[in-house]
């Protein structure tokens, strides 16, 4: 086992530039996160959830503080040096889900495996088999429901096999059936592969699932 925890923050600081001023929207915020790990981040609209998100998947850069992976520094790397981590070693799962139109299923799940070369067709065909979704492969994402949407989008998150999984909301828009099956599907998935999971909900439901809950307050962990 690492002596390092999986995933390291250590005061982190965020502003965003208005006409009024800085506007700061994280305020020396630090956590930390185990490998095999899920934590619910939990706040009201406003508090720096997003942004805390952004931040640790290397989509934004913080102002001060330290972000640490498996003991490596990932604050101050350069843009080509985030891009790769977030090929291999981060995956994000939006609301919005991203999924590129243009791609069958199938070519949506292995689309991150194959950026990272780590495309392994045989734990790309478990997790269709597991989510469900292994007769909608060569369908267009136009063709499927919002929830069969969204497990194709774990899936293409989880398919090569990142350190860490950072989730925005990501059973927001499915009702409450469906919402309840894809996290457990998400919490098995990355329990399988032994990275963390960072999840933010407004829900307490779904927050009371995973193994704790930190709560983000005017940019704060309360």
């Amino acid at each position: 086992m690492s002596e390092h925890p999986l995933l390291s923050v250590t005061d982190l600081h965020k502003s965003y530039a208005t006409a009024e001023g800085p506007l700061p929207v994280l305020r020396g915020v630090s956590l930390q996160i185990a490998a095999g790990e899920s934590v619910a981040l939990t706040g009201e609209s406003g508090s720096g959830k997003s942004t805390l998100l952004h931040c640790v998947g290397c989509l934004d850069q913080a102002d001060a503080g330290e972000i640490r992976l498996e003991g490596r520094a990932i604050t101050g790397l350069s843009e080509a040096a985030r891009a790769a981590l977030r090929r291999r070693d981060v995956s994000v799962v939006f609301q919005q889900l991203n999924l590129i139109p243009s791609l069958t299923v199938a070519q949506n799940l292995s689309f991150q495996a194959r950026l990272a070369q780590r495309h392994d067709l045989a734990w790309i065909t478990e997790i269709a088999a597991r989510l469900g979704i292994s007769d909608l492969l060569a369908r267009f994402p136009e063709e499927l429901s919002g929830g069969q949407q969204q497990r194709v989008a774990i899936g293409r998150a989880l398919a090569h096999k990142p350190q860490l999984v950072l989730a925005d909301e990501p059973t927001g828009n499915l009702d409450e059936d469906t919402a309840q099956h894809v996290l457990a599907l998400l919490l098995d998935l990355v329990s399988t592969t032994g990275a963390g999971l960072l999840l933010v909900t407004h829900s307490p439901a779904i927050a009371d699932q995973l193994d704790r809950r930190i709560h983000l307050r005017k940019g704060q962990l309360a």
